[in-house]
């Protein structure tokens, strides 16, 4: 079966970003993407998985933190789209484009905070350099998508890193 042609090639992108800026901005979100996905999925292995004195808060805080990565997936992938490119959707991609270790094993409750934590502050570092690709496009709405995710991973990671001290 032949592959049709990609939207760009029957009606040009003309959103006022050139065509070099919207590669380097929808690369970078994909990184973004990468980063998120992998979070989300430790962070939903971490609900299922911990136990010990912390089970029930943990539990509770970690659902609402997968929770909301799932639903900013979909707004990032959106996004890349939207400037004329793929989005990653594969492990592989994954893989290859995320900042984040997995997890090798099960960790113990504590250290699952601490590596997500470290999960929080990677994913802030991985959006406040798309959000510098972005504004250096003029492309508002991935730096306000950006905005907002940082706001939430710093946010994140200060309430993970206040369950350690």
């Amino acid at each position: 079966m032949k592959k049709s042609k990609v939207v760009e090639d029957i009606t040009p992108i003309d959103i006022g970003i050139s065509s070099k800026n919207r590669a380097e901005v929808a690369g970078e979100l994909s990184k973004m993407l990468a980063d998120s996905y992998t979070l989300y999925l430790m962070t939903h292995n971490f609900h299922w998985n911990v136990t010990g004195p912390m089970f029930n808060t943990l539990h509770q805080m970690f659902m609402g933190q997968y929770t909301e990565e799932w639903t900013a997936l979909d707004a990032i992938a959106e996004r890349i789209r939207a400037l004329g490119h793929y989005a990653p959707g594969t492990y592989t991609e994954y893989a290859k484009l995320s900042s984040i270790a997995e997890p090798k094993s099960v960790p113990e409750a504590l250290e699952m905070v601490r590596m997500l934590v470290v999960g929080n502050e990677a994913v802030a570092k991985t959006a406040r350099a798309a959000f510098q690709k972005a504004s250096k496009a003029d492309d508002q709405p991935s730096a306000d998508l950006l905005t907002q995710r940082l706001d939430i991973h710093e946010k994140n990671a200060w309430m993970l890193r206040s369950l350690l001290q």
